[in-house]
């Protein structure tokens, strides 16, 4: 029960944050479009895209807390948490195919010399979308932090990426309205928003990627093998393997014993090596520990 109830909790925080950030996003969205086309601005209008693009990563998030925050059961015993990998990577495959057309668009702009002059109210939806979408980042960010959801913090800079990449348009706005014949510094900062979102993906999907192929993540295994070898009548500690599933880590090692300790003496030594793992701030939440006796060279004095 204790379980369901944090389950759901996180659920509820997670979609809470999303379907505000999905109200900002439809609002920003339409805002930067409409004035992108009306006041001419080629940069603000791909700045509309790649708002509208949170929304797509807003409802993969939405859609996918619940199945990520399943508990473990019959078929899936290590949980669901490598769900939340795929949606990360998905959030960031969707950011690719934005700056790819955002590029691609700017690119012919430049290459046909096509420009003109942005209007003035490009420059305030765009000071306007900064401030929006860093409180929204700011927001995602401790929500997720909270719960532990890579996904939500993929999401949280998702909505930096749009904070940042407004602040190419304001710039573009005021190059050509102080030096109109620089018109094309509008299309310019457009493949400048592009090449920043190619480099948001890839920091989104990277981690997503290192975790579906449970490669080793931010040093746990170092911290794993000092842990259980404080822990009183382990002798070594090897074979340490630890993966992440989702905002979680579940950890498998190898700890030798006094070969002379019975049977009991040397699992009750494995329970106090589990426990401690799981009473970490590790973010531990299985531990698979093999008892093993050790080499008569490496045994310890037996109390007497």
């Amino acid at each position: 029960m204790k379980y369901m109830t944090s389950e759901n909790n996180t659920v509820h925080a997670v979609r809470r944050v999303t379907y505000a950030g999905m109200a900002v996003n439809i609002a920003i969205a339409v805002l930067k479009g409409c004035v992108g086309v009306v006041f001419s601005s080629q940069a603000l209008f791909a700045d509309a895209v790649h708002s509208l693009s949170d929304l797509v990563t807003d409802f993969a998030v939405v859609f996918g807390v619940r199945y990520w925050s399943a508990p473990a059961d019959e078929e899936h015993p290590y949980g669901h948490g490598k769900i939340e990998a795929l949606v990360t990577l998905f959030i960031a495959i969707a950011l690719v195919v934005v700056a790819y057309e955002l590029g691609a668009h700017a690119i012919r702009s430049l290459a046909s010399g096509e420009s003109s002059v942005p209007g003035l109210p490009a420059l305030f939806v765009a000071l306007i979308s900064v401030a929006s979408k860093e409180w929204l980042f700011r927001w995602t960010r401790r929500v997720a932090r909270k719960v532990a959801s890579p996904a939500l913090e993929a999401n949280a800079w998702h909505h930096r990426s749009d904070a940042i990449s407004s602040i190419p348009v304001a710039v573009a706005v005021v190059v050509a309205h102080v030096w109109p014949s620089l018109a094309w510094v509008d299309a310019v900062c457009a493949v400048l928003v592009a090449l920043f979102i190619l480099h948001v993906a890839w920091e989104i999907a990277y981690p997503a990627l290192q975790e579906l192929v449970d490669a080793e993540i931010g040093g746990k295994s170092a911290a794993v093998e000092s842990l259980a070898r404080n822990v009183a009548g382990v002798v070594e500690v090897h074979k340490i393997r630890v993966r992440r599933y989702g905002g979680a880590y579940v950890a498998d090692l190898h700890v030798h014993v006094d070969a002379r300790l019975s049977v009991a003496e040397g699992h009750r030594i494995g329970h106090d090596v589990s426990d401690a793992l799981l009473a970490s701030d590790l973010g531990i939440v299985d531990a698979v520990v093999h008892v093993e006796p050790a080499k008569p060279a490496r045994t310890i004095a037996l109390p007497s």
